[in-house]
């Protein structure tokens, strides 16, 4: 048995800094704000209707901790009977939340369900609690800078001497434009759902937008940035994603149920591929699952129409689209801009980028298939293949 899956609706708070607006705010506070502000919006959708609730962390612990798919569910003040289970594929969470409730979908176990993802790296510092193996190192089952994710962005410039640092800086200054643009449209703001935030001196204030751009951002202040990840090095705060706070979630449902219910198609589900590659390089992910997932599908990269990549590193962008033979300012590629300007609350990106995908749908009827895709620490990639409901056959 095997249904179609429909991406229904996203939507997600706004992306606060690690120890900014978000510094009095629980991460599982975040999260049962997105899932009510995603119901809120459908309210065709009864909540007793709902077959699971699946939601990632990075780090599962304290207030991402306790199951945060089932405990945000009854925060979120669903019913009882609305079961929920949590979800770790370090940055790929949120993602893999969806591509698992999807498989569910498909299969025929859930009619509609929601997937999501949640990161609070101002409570909960990248790495925390970690106790890697010692193999790892002794038996050298991946080198040291598979530890560090800068580390693995700069062995990535090494592999691709034609990325410098001037490129990145290049497509860093990009990003923060087009989001700039995409803000003064009113295109973002759209689906934020505004979250309550408490500043110990400001008191309470709502937030509405991402606190992380950087509209001034300029070629000549990205090139006296430091490179904390080694001496003279490429790989800067400017050319790569910040330490973020925030969550996301989708409403996902087989096709018959969504048009029975009467509610919005924003993608058709048509392939999905994981894949790995050395730690080291984790950056490169991408590319393989990419290529797996257009298998699958039957399609090639000439067939994808729209991008959304997630830039947690610029070098990591570049390396995919070097890859693929696709330029680094083709206008297909995060329209809207990307994680180096909003941020990337790890676990809750995948999420974002379908988001975004979406929206791109709507103004791109030309546009028959768009794919999400983004690198994940320890040598991963995972891609998605959407296509356009709006889709009126005319291929540009």
């Amino acid at each position: 048995m095997s249904r179609t899956v429909v991406l229904v609706d996203a939507v997600r708070t706004p992306f606060g800094k690690a120890g900014g607006m978000y510094a009095g705010t629980r991460a599982d506070d975040l999260m049962v704000r997105a899932i009510r502000g995603l119901l809120d919006r459908n309210p065709k959708v009864e909540h007793s209707a709902i077959d699971d609730v699946a939601i990632a962390a990075a780090t599962q612990t304290g207030d991402q901790g306790m199951n945060i798919g089932r405990s945000a569910t009854l925060l979120a003040g669903l019913p009882n009977t609305v079961p929920g289970y949590s979800i770790d594929r370090w940055c790929a969470g949120a993602l893999t939340a969806v591509t698992t409730i999807a498989g569910a979908i498909s299969f025929g176990s859930n009619d509609i369900a929601i997937a999501g993802g949640v990161e609070h790296m101002g409570n909960h510092p990248m790495g925390e609690l970690m106790d890697p193996n010692p193999r790892y190192l002794a038996e050298k089952i991946v080198e040291q800078d598979a530890l560090a994710m800068g580390a693995t962005a700069e062995r990535l410039h090494d592999r691709f001497p034609s990325i410098t640092k001037e490129r990145a800086d290049k497509y860093a200054l990009n990003s923060q434009i087009k989001t700039a643009k995409a803000y003064e449209a009113g295109l973002i703001q759209r689906d934020l759902i505004p979250m309550a935030a408490r500043n110990a001196e400001l008191g309470w204030t709502i937030a509405t937008v991402d606190e992380a751009p950087r509209p001034t951002t300029t070629m000549d202040g990205l090139a006296g940035l430091k490179t904390p990840f080694r001496p003279a090095g490429r790989v800067t705060a400017g050319n790569s994603s910040g330490l973020n706070d925030g969550a996301t979630a989708a409403l996902l449902a087989s096709e018959d149920k969504a048009k029975e219910l009467g509610l919005t198609i924003k993608a058709r589900l048509v392939s999905y591929a994981f894949a790995g590659v050395e730690p080291e390089v984790m950056g490169f992910g991408p590319v393989p699952s990419t290529i797996k997932a257009l298998k699958q599908a039957g399609l090639s990269i000439e067939d994808i129409g729209l991008f959304e990549i997630n830039e947690a590193f610029a070098v990591q962008v570049l390396a995919f689209l070097e890859h693929f033979g696709i330029a680094d300012d083709d206008a297909r590629i995060n329209p809207f801009g990307g994680a180096i300007a909003v941020g990337h609350p790890l676990a809750s990106s995948g999420v974002r980028l379908m988001l975004n995908l979406a929206r791109s749908f709507e103004d791109h009827p030309e546009v028959r298939y768009g794919l999400t895709t983004m690198c994940i620490g320890l040598g991963m990639g995972g891609s998605v293949i959407w296509e356009n409901p709006h889709f009126n056959g005319q291929v540009k």
